[in-house]
Formats: C-alpha cells, sequence, structure tokens
C-alpha cells in the first residue's frame, strides 16, 4: 500500500466541513483508493500545479483538490461532486 504525507490549513478544514460536510482527515483516506484517479487541474494552476483526486470512501465518490508542497500532500479542498463521481465510473 502507498504511503502518502498530509498536511492542510485547520482554518480551511473547518470551512471546508461546514461548507461540504467532510473533514480533510476523512478525504485524505481517498488516496488510498487502489482505483482513484489522479488530474491535473489546468484551470488552476497558475502559481503551482494543482491537482483532482477522486476516489472511493465508504462506497461515495470524494474528489479532493490538492498540491505538492515539501513532499507532502496539501489538502485544500473536498467534497461529493457528481462531477468527480462521473469521472470516477467512467474510468473504473
Amino acid at each position: 500500500m502507498d504511503t502518502f504525507s498530509f498536511e492542510w490549513d485547520a482554518w480551511k478544514n473547518k470551512e471546508n466541513i461546514k461548507k461540504h460536510k467532510i473533514s480533510f482527515d476523512l478525504a485524505q483516506r481517498a488516496f488510498l483508493d487502489p482505483k482513484r484517479i489522479i488530474m491535473e487541474d489546468e484551470d488552476h494552476s497558475n502559481i503551482e500545479k494543482r491537482y483532482f483526486c477522486f476516489g472511493k470512501i465508504e462506497g461515495n465518490v470524494v474528489t479532493i483538490r490538492f498540491t505538492y508542497r515539501d513532499n507532502k500532500i496539501r489538502l485544500f479542498d473536498a467534497g461529493y461532486w457528481r462531477k468527480g463521481r462521473r469521472l470516477y465510473e467512467e474510468e473504473n
């Protein structure tokens, strides 16, 4: 199994829970899905490269927006979005 190191901003995590009903602590588990999909977020990659992870957690497909910083995966957005679920299902 792959091992990843994650980080996130505590305030952003609280805002994500309020807005999308999922914590980054739970969302990071999508990276453990062997069928996960990683795609570059070409629309929001001006300053640093950003990516999407689409992966299943407890039967639900989660979409995570993240970047790589200092050899860590930095999460900054996560939710249960229809587009992410559709992409995941099309690929799998």
